[in-house]
Parts: C-alpha cells; structure tokens; sequence
C-alpha cells in the first residue's frame, strides 16, 4: 500500500491544529503536529492506538504517536501538542503504557514519574513521581507499578531492592509499597495474587532468579519462586499459566521461556526461545527474540508464536511473506484484540526514528510507517476490549 505523507508546515504548528474524530460514544480530540495517512477508514471496536517511543537514555526524547483506525491516519509527537506547557515533554525514557478507566498512563522510567493524561485528549491531568520505575498493572481500581527505586547504576554490591507501588487511580496517590528482589520488571496479576518478575539487571553478573508473590489483599511478599536468571517478561494467560522470560546473561547463558503454573504451583515447560518482547492475544503469545552474545558481539534475531493452551510452538515466525528482512531491530509486539492484525516496530539503531509495520493476521505485511525514536510499547482504545 503507497503511504500518501501530508506533512504539516512549520508555520502551521503555530496554530492549535487538532485532529477530532467522533465515535458513537464519545469525542477525541488530539493535537496533531505531523500527520500521515496510511489506510481507508476501518470501523470495529477498537478506535485507534497509542504507541509510546522509549528514546534512548539520556536523550530526553520519549515520545507518543497515534493511529486512528477511523480515518486510517497515523499521528506522530502528540504529546508535545496537546500539552504545549510541560517543560521536556515526557522526558527520559518511556518504558510502558496502559489505559485504565478515562486515563492513559505513560511510564517514564529515568524522569521517575508517570505521565497520567486524558485517553482520549492526551491532555496531562496528572503526574506520579515514583523511582526508576518500570512497568505498570491495574486490578481492582488501583494501579501497580514495579520501581528499582535506586538509581541507575551497575554494580554487584547494589543495596536497593526493587519494591511494587500500589497507587489510587482515583487520587493519583501512591498507597503503600512493597519489597521485592532487586530490579523488577513486568508484573501480572492472576486469582488474587502479583507476580513480578525480578531481574537483578544492575549486578551482573550476580543477576537475581525469582518472581516475587504478592497477596493483593494484604499487599505483602508471600514468597519468591526460583526460576532464572535476569528476568524480563512475565505473562498470565487464561488458563491459569504464568509465561516468564528470561534475558540470560548475554554469554553462555541463553534467554529463554518458562511457564508456570499458578494453580499447582510448579514448572511445566521450558522453550530454548530467546524474548526480548512479547504479546499474548486469547491463546497465541506472539514472540520476538533479539539474543545479543558478548562471544559472537553479534545479535541473534528470531520470531515465535506459541499456543498457550497446547504449550507447543507453532511457528517459527508470525511474519509469513519474507519482509521481516526489512526489520533492522525487532523490538516490539502487539496484535489488535479485533481484527488481529499484527504490529512489529523495528528500533533501527536506537537513536534515529524507528518505523511500524502492520501485518494481516495471516503475517503479510500491510503498510509500514516511520515513529519515533525506539517505538516499543502498545496502548488500544476502544469500547469493551481489554484494556491494559
């Protein structure tokens, strides 16, 4: 498909330009300063999509970009727009994003804060400083967000250990906290209880091996569960299973993929599949893999989609016409819960703009778009989905 760019001129981003889509419920409103139509209108439940661009560390650079799927027209920096009196924009590093209830909530990782806007207007309505934080859940009217609370800083003598905030998504108040292992990463929540993945990142090469187990209604550790080291990703799906990935150590020591059962509390299988991202719609957890090896200093890239509820791999790629091979860097993952389209962003070389590539549920591609700097984390808007 011809990508048709209509590029706004320097002179009209003086003016307050907005893009205002009406569904038949309610009115967004988002600014646009760059815009680019991609596709014919497409009208399900799921109206549009936030992608959040992390931009690499110390650059001051994360950003927000926007694909409504009404007018088929992707929004690139909305951010900046529809909030013209935030210094620094969203600032450093932009490591998650969810939407619960009326608000979006971006996870800004080194400015240790959350940026809480508007879903639909991306107007800031808020700010959570919390430190070093990292990835974000929400259950029950709250907010639960993984902190390394220490700063950046590599060593194998890292006395800080990580903790879970637990905020009201009402106040924007944190509530209380939680201790866990050191450096935690993504979080999910199945029948009561938090499990966080704790990855010990900042004391390599004494990485940590465990995912901690939170009681949600007393709010306090219950036990930690071996499983490797250095992990990453941590998915509940509907059975019951805990999917957790592990970085490896970047030597011998290979990524790979674990699942948990909740119920019997024990491993049941283990995948020799390296995870950098993954996406789980229903019972296909679709997976990316880039394995970077200190041996070789060479990056080892793989794709993977698994059936959750038969525990077999699939398919060695989701991407089925050979247009992977226009990917520089896979980074991230995310499939539409309606039409199942398949996104794969490519990060590139982490410090120019990245692009996205959509792809049909079948893994031909569709339409690819440039983003911002490392685009990486998904956000769908729309009534009855489920939303992050």
């Amino acid at each position: 498909m011809i990508i048709k760019p209509h590029i706004l001129f320097l002179k009209l981003l003086l003016f307050a330009v907005m893009l205002t889509t009406v569904s038949c419920r309610e009115e967004v409103v988002i600014f646009v300063p760059e815009e680019v139509e991609i596709t014919a209108p497409q009208f399900t439940s799921v109206q549009a999509f936030y992608l959040l661009n992390e931009g690499n560390m110390g650059s001051n650079k994360a950003t927000l970009d926007y694909y409504n799927f009404r007018t088929g027209r992707y929004t690139r920096n909305i951010f900046g727009f529809a909030n013209p009196d935030v210094p620094k924009e969203m600032g450093d590093v932009g490591n998650d994003l969810g939407i619960y209830g009326s608000k979006l909530y971006a996870v800004i990782n080194c400015s240790n804060k959350i940026d809480v806007m508007d879903k639909m207007s991306v107007k800031k309505i808020g700010q959570i400083e919390i430190p070093n934080c990292r990835f974000i859940k929400f259950y029950g009217g709250y907010a639960y967000v993984t902190s390394y609370a220490g700063p950046v800083e590599i060593t194998t003598d890292y006395k800080q250990r990580g903790y879970v905030a637990k905020i009201d998504t009402t106040t924007l108040q944190v509530v209380d906290t939680c201790l866990v292992g050191y450096q935690p990463d993504e979080l999910d929540i199945i029948n009561g209880k938090i499990y966080v993945a704790n990855s010990g990142g900042y004391m390599v090469p004494n990485y940590e091996n465990t995912v901690s187990v939170i009681d949600i209604d007393t709010f306090s550790e219950e036990k930690r569960i071996e499983v490797d080291i250095n992990l990453q990703c941590c998915r509940a799906d509907q059975h019951g299973n805990l999917w957790i990935s592990s970085r490896g150590d970047y030597y011998e020591n290979q990524s790979r993929l674990f699942v948990y059962d909740t119920r019997h509390q024990r491993l049941v299988k283990t995948f020799d599949t390296s995870v950098s991202s993954m996406w789980l719609d229903g019972d296909s957890l679709y997976v990316i893999g880039v394995q970077f090896s200190y041996v070789t200093m060479k990056n080892e890239v793989s794709y993977a989609l698994i059936n959750t509820s038969t525990l077999e791999q699939v398919s060695n790629s989701f991407i089925t016409d050979g247009t992977e091979q226009e990917i520089t860097m896979p980074y991230s993952v995310a499939v539409n819960p309606i039409t199942k389209e398949i996104y794969v962003t490519d990060a590139k070389d982490y410090v120019s703009p990245g692009r996205l590539y959509c792809f049909s549920p079948e893994g031909v591609k569709q339409w690819d778009v440039r983003t911002g700097d490392i685009p990486a984390h998904f956000a769908f808007v729309g009534d009855n989905i489920n939303e992050k």
